[in-house]
């Protein structure tokens, strides 16, 4: 696992994925092994989901609402897991506890940051309503402040937001806990190991997804290397594949954002900043109903997708503050560990 970046790296920097299917160690019993094989199955399924029909459905808030609930649906499944394996506190190795609350903290910090990024680009909405209202007018004035405001969102859209530039460390951070630690005696260690490997994968996936699209930088794009030995490992190859190309091309091109409803909005932005500025030209005045039209649809496509991704956001945070909570209780009181996902320093403060 790599940064893109990053040239030639180790194949596995972090540790050997081979280590898990090794014979030494627990052996994993026929019956422990279908339940890891459904679970796995039910991940691939999760991926394909993700893999588009069209590249231009790629990194539309549609897309990455879509990512958000697959994400809470496969952290769920480790809950369920968890549960059917019925793997008391005493079971579980420190070091796994460990892992757990450290990994936990992280998406916390990320699902506030990516909440941030999604907040400021709704707060883009008003600017873009006042431009709209003011482009019902016919009066060069109003067009004046449509042009105040177009330039307003634009400044806003373009400016840093210092979370975001925060998530590469977060990232990190993610990308080393991919490691498998050994599992020496207990087998259904080992299941619940790998297929929290599984699930830990496709979230530093999608976390590096949202971090390079909301930084419009490549600098956070991550490129993993799955060992094929995992029956899941060619759907996410070739949903990764997909993913990370598109992203390159659409920087490589210099598009004013990745995200499609955003590009959707500027395109109509430059189409109707020529019109209304300065001497209108008669004839190009023709078009402007159309235009302005088509900035309104764009922008209340931009939203409502914002909206709905805001909510899947605030939904997998839930999902993994509640796994938290779940675990810390259950260490308290030595009953079986229920958690949702995989991470934390347990004693950590979640960063707002």
């Amino acid at each position: 696992m790599s940064r893109a970046q990053d040239g030639n790296r180790s194949f596995f920097p972090f540790g050997n994925p081979f280590r898990m299917i090794s014979p030494k160690g627990p052996k994993i019993t026929s019956q422990l092994l279908s339940v890891l094989q459904a679970f796995e199955a039910t991940l691939e399924e999760r991926l394909k989901k993700l893999i588009p029909e069209s590249k231009d459905e790629i990194l539309s808030l549609s897309w990455m609402t879509l990512a958000m609930q697959v994400l809470c649906e496969s952290h769920n499944d480790i809950k369920t897991l968890i549960t059917d394996l019925e793997m008391p506190v005493n079971d579980w190795d420190e070091k796994w506890i460990d892992v757990y609350f450290d990994i936990s903290m992280k998406l916390l910090d990320m699902c506030n940051a990516f909440s941030s990024e999604i907040s400021r680009m709704s707060q883009g909405h008003l600017l873009l309503q006042c431009a709209l209202h003011n482009l019902g007018s016919s009066s060069s004035e109003q067009y004046d402040r449509a042009c105040s405001s177009l330039d307003g969102w634009k400044q806003h859209i373009c400016s840093e937001n210092v979370r975001i530039e925060k998530c590469g460390s977060i990232l990190d951070g993610l990308l080393a806990s991919l490691d498998l630690p050994k599992v020496k005696k207990l087998a259904k260690g080992k299941v619940l190991v790998q297929a929290m490997y599984g699930v830990k994968v496709l979230t530093v996936f999608v976390c590096s997804v949202f971090a390079a699209s909301f930084s419009r930088s490549t600098k956070n794009m991550l490129d993993l290397d799955v060992a094929d030995v995992y029956s899941w490992a060619p759907t996410f190859k070739r949903l990764q594949n997909l993913v990370n190309e598109e992203i390159r091309v659409r920087f490589s091109c210099g598009r004013f954002a990745v995200l499609n409803e955003l590009e959707s909005v500027d395109s109509s932005v430059k189409e109707l900043y020529p019109i209304i500025q300065g001497v209108v030209d008669p004839i190009k005045m023709e078009s402007l109903p159309g235009i302005v039209g088509e900035l309104g649809r764009s922008t209340a496509k931009l939203s409502q997708g914002l909206d709905l991704l805001t909510k899947e956001v605030d939904s997998f945070f839930h999902v993994v503050l509640t796994g938290r909570d779940a675990l810390l209780s259950n260490l308290r009181s030595g009953a079986t560990v229920i958690p949702s996902n995989m991470g934390g320093n347990r004693n950590a403060q979640i960063v707002n």
